[in-house]
């Protein structure tokens, strides 16, 4: 039996297996009878299907939002603090350079408050003369020296001041995004919970069963095009220890903006698997699909990343035969799926 021939068997267990594994499942997904307490009345549980994956997608893209502007935030709030450490250190260069300069100016009042070059004229000694041109000519080069200095320090701390106030200004701008983006998310999935508490308990079980159909029907019909026939590599050794990561996590809850260790969101469990195989990779999946490097789909290896949809909403990590592992949307949690379950935007590897 084939690689491809495997992998296709292997998804039909694994759908199998999960119909039977659910309460009063049957095998065909027939529409609930007309009911005027259900929303089945007005719509099918296809349409409510849709209707709750089109919300969680954009739940989802609210969270990248949401994730990207937390990243931000956390980098500029260091660069803030980066900067706030250099004005402190320029501003005492500028106070002891400031005394310096008086000291300089006190023991000329000591010297009788004449210039070093006037009291060199009144002298009569040719090598006091020849002596004291050396000192003035060292004297008036440490002081041009410390006043350069002094204007360099000036000209550095007035430029970390205005960089920490464009960041702070930045700060603040992605503060009003991570807001806005949560409330976005918490309005989807309020809207999506509010269907589903709608729902009878079989009425639940059926819409699962719908949404298991539609996932292996896209899968089977990624395994007929051929894509799985020309994927074969190997994973590398950090892309083993991230797969293993990833995988150690199947049963965890999805929470919008988690990073674990006990629930994760799609873009958390990917970047924190890659984490723990020592490679550092943006937040978001689609920060990953901007930034990291690409490559087809029949070069992919297990540990790679595959991006979903064409807003690169969604990622999962591919880990052989067909399949991935990934934090689906609030409601389920880190599972393992058909690659072609979901429509494939692209593939990243971190490691390339």
């Amino acid at each position: 039996m084939n690689r491809r021939h495997c992998a296709t068997a292997a998804i039909v267990l694994v759908c199998a297996l999960t119909v039977l594994a659910s309460p009063g499942q049957a095998f065909a997904a027939p529409e609930p009878p007309a009911s005027a307490t259900t929303p089945a009345a007005k719509k099918s549980l296809e349409q409510v299907r849709l209707e709750l994956d089109a919300l969680y997608r954009r739940a989802s893209s609210a969270t990248d939002a949401y994730n990207l502007a937390e990243d931000q935030a956390d980098k500029q709030s260091a660069e803030i603090v980066k900067l706030a450490q250099e004005i402190v250190k320029g501003q005492a260069r500028i106070d002891d350079l400031k005394n310096r300069a008086g000291a300089a100016a006190r023991a000329q009042y000591r010297d009788g408050g004449l210039p070093a070059g006037a009291q060199l004229i009144l002298t009569d000694d040719p090598q006091l003369f020849l002596d004291g041109a050396g000192r003035i000519r060292q004297s008036q080069k440490a002081t041009k020296d410390l006043l350069g200095e002094l204007t360099r320090t000036q000209t550095d701390l007035a430029s970390y001041t205005k960089d920490a106030s464009t960041q702070w200004k930045k700060l603040e701008a992605n503060r009003v995004k991570q807001a806005k983006a949560k409330k976005d998310i918490e309005d989807r999935i309020a809207e999506a919970k509010k269907i589903e508490d709608k729902l009878e308990k079989e009425e639940r079980a059926r819409l699962l069963l719908l949404e298991q159909q539609a996932e292996y029907k896209a899968q089977t019909a990624w395994l007929s095009s051929g894509a799985l026939k020309d994927i074969g590599g190997k994973a590398s050794e950090q892309g083993k220890k991230a797969v293993k990561f990833a995988t150690a996590q199947i049963g965890k809850p999805y929470v919008w903006g988690a990073e674990g260790p006990k629930s994760y969101d799609c873009s958390g469990l990917t970047s924190q698997a890659w984490s723990a195989a020592g490679k550092g990779i943006p937040r978001t999946s689609q920060e990953q699909w901007r930034l990291l490097p690409r490559i087809a789909v029949k070069d992919m290896r297990p540990g790679d990343l595959i991006i979903y949809h064409a807003d690169a909403s969604h990622v999962g990590m591919y880990i052989g035969d067909g399949a991935i592992v990934h934090a689906p949307r609030p409601g389920r949690n880190v599972t393992i799926a058909g690659a072609g379950s979901m429509a494939i935007l692209g593939v990243v590897r971190p490691d390339k």
